[in-house]
């Protein structure tokens, strides 16, 4: 059995180009993973390991790989940082026990660094934070400090200073022992010295010390006695053990500063991970669920000696067959052993047990409590089931997906493609959970639906290189939604006689806006028997599966309560089918005249522009009808934040090109549903009705 307490399951995640990816490789070289640097911009990162990846020079795919450190383990997951993949920042972050989150020294919190920082919060998993590209233009460590304050809302614990900045970085001073490490410029990680403090520094380190040790002992009271009236200063361990306990609390994030790229400050880090981030048995065990979702009090507690308990986090396709990502959360994993899928109901056997190094595998005849390990040979095992053991059932918390914001249709070239489609797309599908697929039952085409423009691309592109299949693709498409806004008093009778016995269902209901977000409610409040209570869901189905069809343009209906008040039933001829029945009817009566509107996606974008270019980016906006909340500037432009409807964004990374000769970014993600102003509602409405 292993010693958990040296296990460290970490996710490394951040904005786009803060520079994950090259963390994780100098981590790599560091222990002894990988003896050749690649680099990002070369295509020949480690862990960007897809044609894609090494091509466009970002992570698609969150990558694992197993490392040593000071006689630790480190599971580490490399995750992208681009928007239309957060679905796998959001999954990665669920199953691990710490993370290092990444802010890049001149771009300080970035829209995605938002995003991910919310999913980590939800998730509750210490982090750690390294503030990296200090030795580019414009990098400012105490200004990304400061913003992290601000807008992440966050409390970092400065745990190291920036010795220059810019070109003339060349180390960092480690607060709590008081040294300088100072690496050479030869850019190898292990060229360093360690030296006393420099002198024009000695100010800050006193005055970022003392803060230091001030927050620390308020995780220890009786040393924090000892300090404030004695003045005795606590001994490292002592404030290793505080920095570590308030860590794992979430009271604080310790924090570094360094080049991932000019290998200098990572092994402060690394020692970091291994002092303050959690061993598994130091996190909030996984509460165990029922089917329908409820928790049921028990708990996934990490221990090797308890029933198994695991959760499939991913699923990637290679050539030698499906391989199922899984996090051990209780018990032990054998090979051949048969486990029960709770979300199936059926067992699966495990084929091979294998550690993941990005692309490589090492087989594996077990793993157990605290491992994150790929099976190979599941079945049917998807994102967020649980594996469990077949005589002590239990289900962990599963995951919950984003909604797709965008679709595209796309036709095979030819027969052959056709075939081969199907099964690419099923694949993809299992893959990744934001992607959707649907049929459209009029045109027989195929629709693929994702997060984003590029999300869309990139599963193109796979379907091509990766499955070989050629499409063509038509011209992105909004998921639009509808709501209505007026509150309608009706009934609705539903008769039928032929031979035999009859149907018969009345009802008198209310149907009225609910609030935003939450879906469709239903309440009754029939007393007296006139719609016997067995019949109630019968009418709830009917109406909930109509909300499907929206009453405009046949989109799905968001935000709708119900109330049946009262209605009539017959001894002989009502059933749950008729007032399943008289309830859809009652739903294509009442809902057009319950002032329907139509709803469309609201994107937050944040868009990086030169100083000289402002005024272009904001008139281009205001022209997409987008709203400007604010702007931040920083040393080398100007930060704009707004919202903008996705219908108006399409394409618009050529147009940021062209207005700031090449020199704007921008990101974009979904916000909320906002109502479509009357003429783009017409428009949308004409172009739906045409299609039917």
């Amino acid at each position: 059995m292993s010693d958990l307490s040296t296990y460290r399951n970490i996710g490394i995640f951040a904005h786009v180009d803060a520079g994950k990816t090259t963390t994780t490789e100098r981590i790599l070289k560091l222990t002894g993973k990988i003896h050749k640097l690649g680099e990002v911009h070369d295509g020949a990162a480690t862990t960007d390991f897809m044609e894609q990846e090494q091509e466009r020079g970002i992570t698609i795919q969150s990558a694992a790989t197993t490392a040593f450190w000071d006689d630790h383990r480190l599971n580490i997951i490399d995750t992208p940082g681009h928007v239309d993949f957060t679905i796998e920042v959001y999954r990665s972050l669920k199953v691990l026990d710490g993370g290092i989150g990444v802010f890049c020294g001149s771009g300080g919190v970035e829209p995605q660094s938002e995003t991910n920082w919310r999913y980590a919060n939800d998730s509750e998993v210490s982090r750690l934070i390294f503030v990296n590209k200090l030795d580019r233009l414009g990098a400012d460590f105490y200004k990304v400090v400061d913003q992290i304050e601000k807008v992440l809302g966050a409390n970092p614990l400065i745990m190291t200073l920036p010795i220059g900045e810019e070109d003339d970085f060349t180390g960092i001073v480690d607060l709590l022992t008081k040294k300088a490490w100072i690496w050479d410029d030869s850019g190898n990680p292990e060229s360093y010295k360690i030296e006393e403090v420099p002198a024009d520094l000695i100010p800050k380190v006193e005055e970022y010390r003392e803060k230091l040790i001030e927050t620390a002992l308020e995780q220890d009271d009786e040393a924090m006695m000892a300090y404030l009236e004695e003045g005795e200063e606590p001994s490292i361990d002592t404030l290793k053990a505080c920095v570590r306990k308030g860590t794992i609390n979430l009271d604080f994030f310790p924090t570094f500063c360094g080049s991932a790229f000019k290998n200098k400050g990572i092994q402060p880090v690394l020692n970091a991970v291994v002092d303050f981030l959690p061993n598994p048995t130091e996190v909030k065990p996984q509460p165990e669920i029922d089917l329908e979702g409820n928790e049921t009090g028990g708990f996934a507690t990490v221990d090797p000696e308890k029933p198994l308990r695991a959760l499939a986090f991913k699923i990637m396709d290679d050539r030698f067959g499906a391989l199922t990502f899984t996090r051990i959360y209780s018990g032990n994993l054998k090979k051949g052993d048969n486990v029960l899928n709770t979300y199936t109901g059926k067992n699966e056997r495990i084929g091979r047990i294998v550690e993941m190094h990005a692309d490589e595998r090492i087989e594996k005849d077990s793993a157990q409590a605290g491992d994150i390990v790929a099976l190979i040979g599941m079945k049917n095992t998807q994102t967020g089931h649980t594996l469990c053991d077949t005589n002590q059932p239990a289900t962990l918390e599963p995951m919950v997906f984003p909604d797709p914001v965008i679709s595209i249709a796309i036709h095979p070239i030819d027969k052959a493609a056709s075939e081969k489609m199907g099964v690419a797309l099923g694949k993809m599908i299992q893959e990744d959970p934001s992607f959707r697929v649907e049929t459209d039952e009029e045109s027989g085409e195929t629709i693929i639906k994702g997060m984003g423009e590029l999300h869309l691309d990139i599963k193109v592109d796979i379907l091509k290189r990766t499955h070989g299949v050629e499409v063509d693709m038509g011209a992105p498409q909004v998921a639009y939604r509808e709501s209505i806004t007026q509150k309608i008093e009706d009934s609705y009778t539903h008769k039928k006689q032929s031979g035999g016995a009859g149907q018969f269902a009345k009802i008198d209901y209310v149907v009225e806006p609910a609030e935003t977000g939450s879906g469709f409610e239903f309440e009754s409040k029939v007393t007296g028997g006139n719609v016997p209570r067995e019949f109630w869901p019968a009418v709830q189905k009917g109406f909930q599966l109509s909300m499907e069809e929206g009453p405009l343009a046949g989109y799905p209906l968001l935000d709708v309560k119900i109330t049946l008040m009262d209605g009539a039933f017959h001894a002989v001829d009502s059933s749950a089918i008729a007032y399943e029945l008289a309830s859809k009817a009652a739903y294509r009566q009442t809902m057009p005249k319950a002032g329907p509107q139509l709803m469309e996606p609201i994107m937050k974008v944040d868009v990086f522009t030169p100083d000289e270019h402002v005024g272009d980016v904001i008139g281009d906006l205001n022209r997409r009808r987008g709203m400007i909340q604010g702007q931040d500037s920083a040393s080398t432009g100007v930060r704009i934040k707004s919202t903008a409807p996705l219908a108006e964004m399409f394409g618009y990374i050529g147009d940021l090109r062209t207005m700031t000769s090449g020199r704007g970014q921008f990101s974009m993600e979904f916000s909320h549903y906002a109502a479509c102003p009357n003429s783009v509602a017409e428009e949308v409405i004409k172009k739906a009705n045409q299609a039917a």
